[in-house]
């Protein structure tokens, strides 16, 4: 078996990561086991970071002052904020963004080459097997990047079962999260229903889905690579407002890669995409004059397609 402390300095030799951080933990075994690990490591200096959303009451505080405990025995500075999550927004989404807002200034404030977060095996797995439940396609089953950014994920490749091994023979403690036995959370019945259950059929069934989020990601990068070399290709002067391709030029393409064309156009251009359905692309890729939601419109004009939004 794999150390952590080792499985960290693999990670930081492969993507060529310089010392000098921030560590994103909660307090629950994966967060600590990578702190830990990157003390270990010696990967320092290190600045632990922690945010209190304050949606547990005693215990939310007690997990702070845990973290704080541990950042002080293991000689290590620690940033936290107490953040609420605003009402009327979506507590999951609103909470990962406060986060990592909090997380991105502590970095600018002690000029940290990177942010490390307690992302294991299992949070990929289970990660692709939320995405996949929604419907997602290829961009979604890439899971969790190992690296984006300043964002490092260096135990992506560690088993939760390595990471509670690491944490007995070390003798750490870790707080528990009531909220992750909430079986109301999607997420929490993957982990605790589903994912076991397909462990049944296949033991290996969480290197599996890794191995899978991988390749997807390889093929999502080579499909991304071409689409912007055949918008190059066909995208002609804007009139004004219109966006002009060149619709001879698209029609030999393959349908996939003018969906993908398409969507780095609505990115580029700040389109809203979050009411763009599967039915959306598959129609806009077969260049079907229409009116798309968020105001786009699609119009073929003899051997052009112009594009516009309204105002």
């Amino acid at each position: 078996m794999v150390t952590i402390p080792d499985a960290i300095r693999a990670f930081f030799a492969v993507h060529a990561i310089p010392p000098g951080g921030v560590a994103a933990v909660s307090g629950g075994p994966d967060s600590v086991a990578l702190l830990r690990g990157l003390v270990a490591a010696g990967c320092g200096p290190i600045t632990v970071a922690h945010v209190n959303h304050q949606l547990r009451g005693t215990e939310s505080d007690a997990d702070e002052g845990f973290v704080r405990e541990l950042a002080t025995s293991l000689s290590v500075n620690v940033r936290s904020a107490r953040l609420p999550v605003p009402p009327r927004e979506n507590l999951e989404s609103a909470a990962r963004r406060l986060r990592y807002e909090f997380l991105q200034s502590v970095a600018a404030d002690v000029s940290a080459n990177w942010i490390a977060t307690g992302h294991t095996a299992n949070d990929q797995a289970e990660t692709v097997l939320h995405r996949l439940i929604r419907g997602t396609g290829v961009q979604g089953l890439r899971g969790v990047a190992p690296k984006r950014g300043n964002i490092i994920r260096p135990l992506l490749h560690v088993s939760r079962a390595d990471v509670l091994a690491y944490l007995a023979a070390t003798g750490q403690l870790t707080r528990t999260d009531s909220t992750n036995a909430d079986r109301r959370f999607t997420r929490n019945r993957i982990r605790h229903d589903l994912l076991p259950q397909l462990k049944d059929f296949n033991p290996e069934i969480v290197p599996i889905l890794g191995r899978l989020a991988e390749q997807c990601d390889d093929v999502f990068a080579y499909l991304e690579r071409e689409a912007e070399e055949l918008l190059r290709r066909v995208e002609r002067p804007r009139a004004g407002s219109l966006l002009i391709l060149d619709a001879t030029a698209l029609e030999p393409s393959p349908a996939v890669l003018v969906r993908e064309m398409f969507r780095l156009l609505w990115r580029r251009e700040g389109w809203p995409m979050d009411g763009m359905t599967y039915a959306h692309w598959q129609r806009v890729g077969s260049l079907q004059p229409a009116d798309y939601p968020g105001g786009v419109q699609l119009r073929r004009i003899g051997r052009v397609v112009q594009l516009s939004r309204r105002s």
